[in-house]
This record gives structure tokens, C-alpha cells and sequence, in this order.
């Protein structure tokens, strides 16, 4: 028997092919390509004579032709509370109050006119006791749209009103025709000209606040 020399056996004792190895030479690792550095492009500026002037453009929208197609808007706001309605009368006051959410008017009372200013103090507690965040008064003009004594006697007692509610405005309306409407609605009732008298002034407020609550309703 030949003898075996321990240098021509494999690592599994086997007689290995002369002139080969017994392991495969391992394969040398290449080294990843080392990664490119990024460069961000910068622009040098000269502050030695400090910083730059701030440019604020703007661009020139035409809306003569009303909004641009698909432009959101936010939706309008609308004061929340009760609000009171004012009929000025040479004799008489009538009230209208709405409810909280400022979309129905109904009758309060009919304050009469004093000299020393108490249908005023009646009006302003009324504000206070029913937590009023707008008091509505009308205006009334010719159906011209000319404005005579009742319009100034009107705006006069507007502003004597705005004096002493301090936070609460106080917005003037045009209130056309109010007490022909209200004495109309009130026909319709069946409530006669003297069975009219004594709510025909909280009628017409009636009207003059339930016209300014839908007008609010329709920009809203």
C-alpha cells in the first residue's frame, strides 16, 4: 500500500487532485466606491454695508368680473343673541324682540314717550334684561328716499340710546312703509283700526327688526 503523505489528502481526508488545491482561494472584498460629496450651491452676499432691502410684491387680482372661479372662502360670521327692535313714535315707543338665534321677531311692549328721558331708561333696562347684543331703531323716509323730521327725530333718539348702552350697537334702518305693513298684517288679524292702537307700534317693530334679520340671513 502507497503511502499517504498528509500534504496530497483534503480537509475531508480525501486523496486531492495533484497540482490543486485543497480550499478554494477565498475572493478579495472589493471596497465600495467611496460616495461623492454634494455641494449646495450657495450665493455670496456682500452685508458689509448691512442687509439687503426686503421687497414685498404683490399681484393685481381684477374682480370687476366678481370672484375667480373656485375660490374658497370662509363663511361669514354671524352674531349670535337677541336683538331689539325700535318703532320711534312722537307718542309712543314699540319694542320687538327676536330670539337667540336672531331669525324671528315677535312684539315686547309699547313704551311711552316721556320728557325726562324714562322711555329711555325702559329700553335700556329692557337691553339689560334680555342680554340684547343689537338694537335695530328705524329710520323713516319718504318713499322718495328723503329723509324729514320723524328720520331726525329717529336718529336723534338713536343716539341718545347708543349713550347710555355703551357696548351695544345700535344700527339705523330704512323702515319705508313699516306701520302700513304692520297695520296691514294686523287686518289680516282681524284686529280693527281702534282695536289696533295698542300694539300697532310693537307691530311696526315687528317689521323693522324682522326685515333686518332676513337681510342678515341673505349676506350670510
Amino acid at each position: 500500500m502507497p503511502e499517504q503523505r498528509p500534504d496530497e489528502t483534503g480537509p475531508v481526508g480525501e486523496r486531492r487532485v495533484q497540482g490543486r488545491p485543497a480550499v478554494p482561494p477565498s475572493r478579495p472584498r472589493q471596497a465600495p466606491p467611496p460616495q461623492q460629496p454634494v455641494h449646495h450651491r450657495t450665493e455670496q452676499i456682500d452685508l458689509r454695508a448691512g442687509f439687503p432691502p426686503v421687497r414685498h410684491e404683490t399681484t393685481e387680482i381684477d374682480l370687476s368680473q366678481g370672484l375667480p372661479a373656485g375660490l374658497p372662502l370662509p363663511p361669514r360670521r354671524t352674531r349670535q343673541g337677541r336683538r331689539l327692535g325700535i318703532d320711534v313714535g312722537t307718542v309712543r315707543v314699540g319694542v320687538a324682540l327676536s330670539d337667540p338665534t336672531g331669525t324671528l321677531a315677535s312684539p315686547l311692549e309699547t313704551v311711552e314717550r316721556r320728557r325726562d328721558g324714562g322711555d329711555l331708561d325702559r329700553i335700556v333696562a329692557l337691553v339689560e334684561e334680555h342680554e340684547v347684543t343689537e338694537v335695530i331703531v328705524g329710520e323713516p323716509r319718504h318713499l322718495s328716499g328723503a329723509s324729514g323730521a320723524s328720520a331726525r327725530e329717529a336718529r336723534a333718539y338713536a343716539r341718545s340710546l347708543a349713550g347710555r348702552i355703551g357696548s351695544v350697537p345700535v344700527h339705523l334702518v330704512d323702515e319705508r312703509l313699516s306701520t302700513v305693513t304692520a297695520a296691514s298684517s294686523l287686518r289680516a288679524n282681524g284686529l280693527d283700526s281702534r282695536a289696533q292702537r295698542p300694539v300697532i307700534d310693537q307691530a311696526a317693530a315687528v317689521v323693522i327688526l324682522q326685515a333686518y334679520l332676513d337681510a342678515q340671513r341673505g349676506r350670510s
